[in-house]
């Protein structure tokens, strides 16, 4: 047959019916070819990351403690969370705590929720949530880290009360339509045109608090539940984000803090715990970012105090107390964290899209990784964060001998694997970076995902096995794909390794092991998205004194236990 005659009709007429079958399955093969070898490109990448992958754990090298403080919570912690874990530390914190009265036992949570306080309770008990707070905490053998309120005034009623009411203070920007005092209208402080309404009387529903108010308190509590040293209260903390009143609480306190302000504050109150239960531990300035790190909110503040950034001057005025005086009153150094990445929402937020859960993983290297820069506006103007070794640094320049501390930080996405797989690498960097004590804030339900990333660490086999409590030098060539973390545990000499795999794939790595004679096969345990509601035991594991090859599953969290061989 004429090949012609496929193409063009007796009349010399184009055949275009064929033409264009002919057209659609040329496009259809060199479619074909092109996801083939995309997908033959991806894989062959896959392959490459995973050749050069490897970990390595050298258990003779770099020891120290890692402090079991660093597994703590804030309230309110899932009651079933906080038995079972026996969350070592657990924090009443918070802005609302800046203006808790406990003879009334009720606070104001200020510009959170139309500076609304007090409760139902039309017959308080003095103390009560806060006594209740230490006795569960003592029940579940968690240490106790209670609020002192220092910003100068706390709440007046147990009943609800409001700080612009409508009927005084007259329309407003927003009002709170869930609770109305005596029938009366809560705003949120600002006209109908979004100016502040700042001729309000702060006594309206508040009082005037200082040292010698709160020093009944502090003698109730160690009345109560006994001394620091006895169990009661092991740690106060001084307020909560004293560079945030001028906004959170402007009702009361529309000032900025200033650095003396700050200073002068915690001379008084934390020598007032001091006097008051010497065995107690002080904890500040506590305060909520990087902004604040840097500089106060009062202008040319940092100028008038030779251009030292505020929390190192605050160390330093710590210091000076103790030099003059003779007494320690800062424990803790404590700073709150949260990251930040530009235009998308992490901490505190839901597990987010792709590019937010890919953005949540790479962000943990702000808190030790010195070449990250920041993704946020602060990463535009500043080195990078470093924000773990930057504050062991200022203590060892500034105060030595104070512990650091993070009480409040948020990754995000507690409810995913994503959250999980981010908090499972903050917990790991805490441990290596050597804080001191840390506790999350908006603390994961029992059942959510984040909650299975502190059973990783602190009850894997629902046995009561624990990662360990020294850190051993351990190092992936890919912490952003593969991270691990290495201890040991003082009880039996086991090594245990917490290995994240944060890709969409499973991962194939060897890992080398210096130092260590494995006394057994070792027992691995992994969390995935194969099961989000169980931790699952695996295989066990050939290991040799020189380590073992693994796989390990997309998206998850791998513990794995070595005994060690009897000498």
């Amino acid at each position: 047959m004429n090949p012609r005659f496929l193409l063009q009709s007796p009349e010399n007429k184009p055949r275009w019916l064929v033409l264009f079958l002919l057209a659609v399955t040329a496009a259809f093969g060199i479619a074909v070819t092109t996801v083939y070898f995309k997908s033959a490109l991806a894989k062959l990448a896959v392959d490459i990351a995973q050749n050069s992958l490897s970990l390595s754990v050298d258990v003779t090298a770099d020891r120290h403690s890692i402090s079991p403080d660093i597994y703590g919570m804030n309230d309110v912690i899932d009651p079933a969370l906080a038995k079972e874990l026996a969350i070592p530390v657990a924090r009443w914190g918070g802005n609302q705590t800046s203006r808790y009265n406990w003879l009334v036992d009720s606070s104001n949570s200020g510009d959170d929720f139309f500076f609304v306080g007090g409760g139902d309770n039309k017959n308080p008990v003095p103390g009560d949530s806060s006594d209740k707070m230490v006795k569960t905490n003592r029940t579940n053998g968690s240490k106790s880290i209670v609020t002192i309120p220092m910003i100068g005034y706390v709440n007046k009623f147990s009943t609800w009360n409001c700080g612009f009411r409508v009927s005084k203070y007259g329309p407003q920007e927003k009002t709170n339509p869930y609770i109305f005092p005596e029938g009366d209208k809560c705003g949120n402080g600002k006209r109908p045109d979004g100016t502040a309404i700042a001729d309000n009387n702060r006594l309206d529903v508040s009082i005037v608090s200082d040292a010698a108010f709160q020093k009944p308190w502090v003698q109730h509590l160690v009345k109560t539940h006994g001394t620091a040293a006895k169990g009661g209260v092991q740690i106060y903390q001084m307020d909560n984000e004293p560079s945030g009143w001028g906004n959170t609480h402007r009702d009361v306190h529309p000032e900025a803090t200033s650095y003396d302000e700050l200073r002068d504050r915690t001379y008084q109150y934390a020598s007032m715990v001091k006097a008051t239960d010497p065995t107690a531990k002080v904890l500040g300035p506590s305060d909520f970012g990087w902004p604040v790190y840097v500089d106060s909110g009062v202008k040319g503040d940092r100028e008038k105090h030779g251009g030292i950034w505020f929390a190192r001057w605050y160390l330093q005025q710590m210091r000076a107390y103790e030099q003059q005086k003779g007494v320690r009153i800062l424990d803790y150094f404590d700073e709150h964290y949260y990251p930040v990445v530009d235009d998308l929402c992490l901490a505190n937020c839901p597990v987010g899209d792709a590019k937010t859960q890919s953005a949540r993983l790479r962000s943990t290297r702000s808190l030790w990784d010195s070449t990250y820069t920041d993704e946020s506006w602060i990463g535009k103007s500043n080195p990078p964060l470093t924000i773990i070794p930057r504050f062991r640094d200022w203590v060892k320049q500034d105060y030595p001998g104070t512990k650091v501390a993070i009480t409040e930080y948020n990754w995000g996405g507690v409810e995913s694997m994503n959250g999980a797989l981010a908090q499972a690498d903050v917990l790991g960097i805490f441990g290596r970076e050597q804080v001191d004590l840390a506790t999350l804030w908006g603390p994961p339900k029992s059942s959510e995902p984040t909650a299975y990333t502190f059973r990783m660490y602190m009850n894997y086999d629902g046995k009561g096995g624990k990662y360990g409590d020294t850190w051993v030098r351990s190092h992936s060539t890919d912490q952003g794909q593969l991270s691990i973390y290495g201890s040991q545990r003082t009880s039996d000499g086991a090594l245990t390794l917490v290995i994240i795999n944060k890709t969409s794939q499973n991962l194939t790595s060897n890992l080398s092991l210096k130092g260590f004679n494995p006394g057994a096969k070792a027992q691995v345990y992994t969390y995935s998205e194969a099961n989000l509601r169980a931790i699952v035991r695996q295989s066990d594991l050939a290991v040799n004194t020189a380590g073992f090859g693994a796989t390990y599953p997309a998206n998850s969290i791998t513990l794995v236990a070595i005994p060690k061989a009897n000498s």
